[in-house]
């Protein structure tokens, strides 16, 4: 059994899911519309940049998150899975899924995304696990704060290798989907790295390393 490993936003998702939970917040209202969008935007962009500071952005992004109980925000999160994430899902993932589930590896989503937003999303989609920015809970309340290291960059190196050291797999034979420059560092690590969709730098990085490039758009 291999390790199938993918990024989901902008790799198994057509879009970012973290930054569509911005937009959604602000189109419901919850958070004040033109400062929120404007931050939202301006941290996407610094990530797409390679130049985000991940603490700053999870001190803007786990905010909201206080301000609910786990029941509220069960029922945000449903809405939100219907009307956003819902037309993000790309048959030629699901395919691409599909393809290593029959082959008997095993699917694993890593993702800087915070797990409260990705963790229904990993469900719906039918992989066996996935490491996600973990935000801290305290009396069943989300705290603001995160809890670990974020799965970012470097980060999604040591989460995997603690991933692995509490679960019988190992990087042998591994695949890793993604579509970002962010992710290099895991991309370096594994078997069959792959650039899905990928940005402009990570594009180049793999041509000169002569990884496989494909796309799951339609």
């Amino acid at each position: 059994m291999s390790l199938a490993i993918f990024d989901l936003d902008n790799t198994l998702l057509n879009g970012d899911s973290d930054h569509a939970w911005g937009e959604y917040l602000v189109q419901k209202g919850i958070v004040e519309e033109a400062w929120y969008r404007r931050q939202n935007d301006h941290f996407y962009e610094l990530y797409k940049q390679g130049k985000l500071d991940i603490m700053e952005y999870l001190e803007f992004a786990l905010q909201p998150l206080t301000r609910f109980d786990m029941v509220q925000l069960k029922q945000m999160h449903d809405e939100f899975m219907d009307q956003v994430i819902r037309p993000m899902r790309l048959p030629k993932a699901e395919a691409l899924l599909n393809k290593h589930r029959d082959q008997g590896d095993y699917l694993l989503i890593i993702t800087a995304t915070n797990r409260f937003i990705t963790g229904p999303i990993a469900h719906a989609l039918g992989v066996d696990d996935i490491i996600a920015t973990d935000a801290e809970i305290i009396n069943n309340r989300y705290s603001g704060k995160t809890s670990g290291i974020p799965c970012f960059q470097d980060g999604k190196v040591t989460r995997l290798q603690r991933w692995l050291e509490s679960n019988q797999h190992n990087l042998a034979g591994s695949y890793f989907y993604s579509d970002s420059i962010n992710d290099l560092p895991l991309l370096k690590a594994v078997t069959h790295p792959v650039a899905v969709d990928a940005d402009e730098r990570l594009l180049a990085e793999a041509k000169m390393r002569g990884w496989p490039c494909i796309s799951l758009r339609d």
